[in-house]
């Protein structure tokens, strides 16, 4: 029971900070991991809690009308193609590379965060770019990522999508709508071979629509610079705990 609320609690906080900006993976991987969960089963098991919270987001967005749908299904296409590849690698890595490989990415955004304390890479607005094969490419790229570990993939869709001429307002409707088909995909892969454990995901996901739907008010109202300094603290912390476990 205990471990079933800490999860949904997790899945709240952690719903909150994806929406508004992305890295909630960083505290809900982790303490699937630390809950006794193999790597591989904790990295399936996260996305039913994922693809709860990216429903609420769309939702969200929707309705405060600031989800672009044309444009996000433009990007979405060629993200969820490259995430189908990613979470088929993610199929052939050992528990503890993949576990290693986590705790290398946790520290490696966490250092793009602090270099970047104000965000600059993602709260620039500017005008739209046409579709171009180089930004389709990126965003190929990113749902890779996404597919394989999912954990920050926020952070790396936002700085393509402004590079795109999306201003950060739209660009996480965009991300949400973009990350909740390749979850879709992902996810019925990882199911397919038996990874996920679905009394955990659900118990992530059941906290994972309501803290969405925070998130998308938070974004819309306030922003992301105040979620920054408790986020950088807590990756600092599981990427520490995870490469020494």
């Amino acid at each position: 029971m205990a471990a079933t609320l800490a999860l949904a609690a997790a899945g709240f906080l952690a719903s909150v900070i994806n929406v508004v900006a992305g890295g909630g993976s960083f505290l809900t991987l982790p303490l699937l991991i630390f809950l006794g969960l193999p790597a591989g089963e904790a990295n399936a098991t996260n996305r039913v809690g994922v693809l709860a919270q990216n429903v609420g987001a769309v939702w969200g967005f929707h309705r405060h009308r600031v989800l672009e749908w044309r444009w996000s299904f433009c990007v979405a296409v060629p993200g969820t193609l490259g995430a189908g590849l990613g979470a088929w690698l993610a199929l052939h890595v050992g528990d503890r590379e993949f576990q290693r490989f986590l705790a290398f990415v946790m520290l490696a955004l966490t250092l793009w965060t602090i270099i970047d304390p104000g965000g600059r890479s993602v709260r620039r607005v500017a005008s739209r770019t046409p579709h171009t094969w180089l930004m389709h490419a990126g965003f190929f790229l990113v749902g890779i990522y996404g597919g394989f570990v999912q954990a920050g993939v926020g952070f790396l869709f936002l700085a393509v999508s402004t590079r795109a001429g999306l201003d950060l307002l739209r660009g996480n409707a965009a991300k949400v709508l973009s990350i909740l088909l390749q979850t879709l995909l992902s996810l019925a892969i990882f199911a397919w071979d038996g990874r996920v454990r679905w009394d955990a995901g659900l118990a992530l996901a059941a906290g994972s629509v309501l803290g969405s739907l925070v998130g998308v008010r938070l974004t819309v109202v306030k922003g992301q610079r105040w979620l920054q300094g408790a986020v950088t603290a807590a990756v600092i912390l599981f990427a520490i705990r995870l490469w020494f476990s």
